[in-house]
């Protein structure tokens, strides 16, 4: 491609998306990201990964989520990225947003998880070596940590910036009191803590309660993983449970997660975005973004027509307060 080519095409892929502020800082994500959760890992098909990522390039994504652990097996997704990136996407890396974690399991012994000095990082030099990749522009610790001191994980991401081997560093599943105390700790070394990645969903709402408040209060922005319930917010599920999904397979989501009641509120999840003229994806998108704290949505994808249909999700992101209010009526209903 040439250079008049490449600013044509950076032209149409930008034009497709939407990007916002992650909470004070300077940078700007996706609305809608990509995550190498799953589909990406060594035993899953690599041509397809390759054209979910293409795919999700040409529409503007560019920020692609990765973690020491993923896979399987773990250090795969990673792996896989590099060999990508090398063959589709070098020439385009300062146009990209690549982040990985540390934090679950990842070796034997006990230096192998959580958030020591020691692990977090030998745990990126690792990551950065599958990769192929000098630096990262996001790293985060994973998981709290609940016998390492804060400060001294704090202070590994201090070091893991000023030693350049990433730009900004972030946090996830913390809770909103831990998320306020690594702030302080981090604010108070100069570093630039951008980022916290919680899970949030429909049916997964514990954020609502304080951690979108501390978000707000300590500039920080966030991005929210399994936005669609593991696939739950979706149609797949609306004609049984399919023999390929996650939930028959046993993974993370599990048969007996999908109730009679579950399968309802799908049901009228998905009319009710039929009626917005929106695909249950695309709405249940569109509700987590609604957020000002809420900075992106990182998706997975099993095929590249996935993301196209999330992607969708952006031409219509406004609810109106009745809107708002008769999918709460459905989302309260009992859980049996």
């Amino acid at each position: 491609m040439n250079k008049k080519d490449h600013y044509l095409a950076a032209a149409d892929r930008y034009d497709s998306m939407q990007y916002a502020r992650l909470g004070r800082s300077g940078l700007k994500l996706p609305r809608i990201s990509l995550g190498l959760w799953h589909n990406f890992g060594g035993i899953d098909r690599f041509e397809n990964g390759r054209q979910i990522l293409r795919t999700s390039f040409d529409l503007g994504i560019t920020h692609f989520d990765l973690a020491n652990n993923y896979g399987p097996p773990p250090g795969s997704a990673e792996e896989n990225f590099g060999r990508i990136l090398k063959s589709d996407f070098l020439p385009y890396r300062d146009e990209l947003i690549i982040s990985t974690k540390a934090g679950y399991d990842m070796w034997e012994g006990p230096y192998g998880n959580f958030g020591s000095r020691k692990y977090l990082i030998a745990s990126l030099d690792q990551s950065l070596k599958r990769m192929g990749l000098d630096y990262v522009d996001i790293f985060y610790h994973h998981r709290p940590d609940p016998e390492t001191p804060l400060d001294e994980t704090m202070r590994a991401l201090d070091h893991i910036v000023r030693s350049g081997r990433a730009l900004y560093v972030g946090i996830s599943n913390y809770n909103a009191e831990q998320t306020r105390q690594a702030s302080h700790i981090l604010k108070s070394l100069g570093t630039p803590f951008v980022i916290h990645q919680p899970s949030y969903s429909m049916f997964n709402r514990w954020i609502e309660a304080e951690l979108l408040e501390a978000l707000r209060d300590e500039g920080i922005g966030s991005i929210v993983f399994s936005p669609l319930a593991q696939g739950m917010l979706t149609d797949k599920y609306l004609k049984g449970i399919p023999g390929d999904s996650r939930a028959a397979r046993a993974h993370f989501l599990r048969p007996e997660h999908i109730s009679e009641t579950r399968l309802e509120q799908i049901f009228q999840l998905n009319e009710f975005a039929k009626a917005r003229g929106q695909t249950l994806a695309q709405m249940a998108l569109a509700w987590v973004l609604r957020h000002a704290e809420v900075t992106s949505a990182l998706i997975g994808a099993s095929r590249p027509e996935q993301v196209v249909d999330a992607v969708g999700a952006l031409s219509n992101l406004a609810f109106t307060q009745e809107e708002l209010q008769a999918i709460e009526g459905i989302l309260q209903a009992e859980q049996k």
